[in-house]
């Protein structure tokens, strides 16, 4: 059934894009290991990805009838997801500052690129590293510098106490180690 028939559309799909302000705010920090996996991904999606999915779209065009043609109408959805994941990816590589942990001068403080070993209240010990908001990534220990728990760490040094405000409550955090390493 034509589209003109049925009360669906494909508005959600083709509204422009709205800017994401929660980025805008903060500096765009990223390790240099984060910045090639970002530049990998968008090599990936330009020079793989998307063209797959160009032909796919082109072969389905060529069937006839668009508007029952789930290859077409896929092909494209997918096609707007591929470009507008483009067009942040473009955007967040030219904003970003690359900082490397190695170069790090104060090697006893917390700061963007440190891997922290803390301690809580129940002696659980817990390891993350700071990291920019791109790569973050918490099932590999990986937490934005933006994040509640790394801006209750910044600055501190081993055997500092500092608070953390949890929807719980505040809990109290030792901090154990501080590492810089590339990744």
């Amino acid at each position: 059934m034509s589209k003109a028939f049925t009360k669906e559309t494909d508005s959600n799909d083709d509204e422009p894009e709205k800017p994401d302000l929660s980025l805008t705010h903060h500096k765009n920090y990223v390790t240099p290991f984060g910045f090639s996996e970002l530049q990998n991904e968008l090599r990936h999606l330009v020079s793989d990805e998307r063209p797959k999915i160009v032909e796919i779209v082109r072969w389905a065009a060529g069937n006839g009838d668009r508007s029952e043609n789930g290859d077409y109408i896929y092909g494209k959805r997918r096609l707007r997801e591929i470009d507008r994941r483009i067009r942040y990816l473009t955007k967040r590589l030219e904003s970003a500052e690359i900082v490397d942990p190695k170069l790090q001068q104060k090697l006893t403080r917390v700061f963007f690129g440190a891997t922290v070993t803390y301690a809580q209240q129940d002696g659980a010990e817990k390891t993350i590293k700071l990291v920019g908001i791109d790569e973050a990534d918490l099932s590999k220990g990986k937490v934005s510098w933006i994040s509640p728990i790394a801006k209750a760490l910044l600055k501190s040094q081993v055997g500092d106490i500092v608070e953390l405000c949890t929807p719980a409550g505040t809990e109290t955090l030792e901090l154990l180690a501080i590492k810089y390493e590339l990744n």
